[in-house]
């Protein structure tokens, strides 16, 4: 590879996430102080927070570090950051570090089957629909996804449970596993599925449609490509045409989207976990929210801001693999 490691494509990619990730820092440091309210209301409510005396009320700020000046608290933060040592949580009396490692896998376990679900089911539906352009079949597919894509996840959310939870009572409406649930083995993880579905169901409609949408908008790009209709003119099977010329190549920006989709995800499951009181990092924000909860709301910010870097990061290293311009693209870069 020519040239050294710091003048590669690679090399400046780094450099150039870095930097982002000291500017979402210093963003995500600031945001939760721009927020009105005062932590120490909730900490110990808001008629014994006028009980306090200046004495009293100054050694609890200064025992949270809220005493301190803002470059101090940011200094903190930074150094902390670095040395995975985010404070402790005003609500939960925890280290925030603990606390998400408890809520992180719930929030995997909701948003990983939703996306996978979401891209397969929109792929090959936006692939048919695609194929057959202008036919009622891709009319009904088109008006369908844009009317789910419209509605807000929050609302998906409380119609699944107003029919299956209220009306039916198929599914449980709120939580992980049952409130003092005592089983173990296949009894837990029955439960659990039971509790996951509606959610997940939730989070792929809100999310299919825009598989579904960049993927049919991809492939009637392709299909009208001179290769495809080079391989449609010699006589190839549908089959071929579809799976070796046209969907091959219509995935590359679908890849990308989905790629990028693992860092928000996790964001947007907020409303999702909120709606269905599910244990995540999702309803995590909201609780450190609506408590002033500061070392909290950095820790959640900071992974989702980690996401996105590692999504977008996984994106542009993936990318050539699938791309053969864009290998060829990283080659003339990096070459001298």
């Amino acid at each position: 590879m020519g040239g050294s490691w710091f003048s590669s494509a690679f090399g400046k990619k780094c450099i150039q996430y870095v930097l982002v990730l000291a500017v979402a820092l210093t963003i995500n440091f600031a945001l939760p102080r721009l927020a009105p309210g005062d932590p120490l209301e909730f900490f110990f409510g808001e008629s014994t927070i006028n009980e306090l005396t200046p004495q009293q009320r100054q050694q609890v700020e200064h025992e949270l570090g809220l005493d301190r000046s803002l470059w101090q608290q940011y200094a903190d933060f930074m150094t902390g950051v670095f040395r995975f040592d985010l404070g402790s949580s005003i609500k939960y009396g925890k280290p925030v570090t603990e606390v998400l490692a408890d809520r992180l896998p719930w929030t995997f376990l909701l948003v990983a089957p939703s996306l996978i679900v979401s891209a397969v089911i929109g792929i090959a539906i936006g692939a048919y629909a695609a194929w057959n352009r202008g036919k009622r079949r891709d009319l009904l597919f088109l008006t369908g996804m844009l009317t789910i894509e419209s509605i807000p996840g929050f609302w998906i959310g409380m119609l699944l449970i107003a029919v299956f939870s209220v009306s039916l009572g198929w599914f449980p409406s709120f939580g992980a596993v049952p409130i003092a649930f005592t089983g173990g083995g296949m009894e837990y993880v029955l439960a659990l599925l039971k509790h996951m579905t509606l959610p997940v169901i939730t989070i792929t409609l809100a999310t299919i449609g825009g598989n579904f949408l960049l993927t049919r908008s991809s492939m009637l790009d392709t299909l009208g490509q001179d290769y495809v209709l080079m391989a449609e003119a010699k006589g190839a099977v549908k089959r071929s045409l579809i799976f070796n010329h046209a969907l091959r190549n219509a995935l590359l920006p679908v890849y990308t989207h989905i790629t990028m989709s693992l860092g928000i995800l996790v964001s947007g499951a907020v409303v999702v976990e909120t709606v269905f009181s599910y244990p995540g990092v999702g309803r995590l924000l909201y609780e450190s929210v609506i408590a002033r909860d500061y070392p909290m709301m950095q820790g959640v910010f900071l992974i989702i801001t980690l996401g996105v870097i590692a999504a977008n990061l996984l994106a542009d290293l993936t990318y050539p693999l699938f791309d053969p311009r864009a290998r060829q693209r990283k080659q003339v870069e990096e070459s001298p």
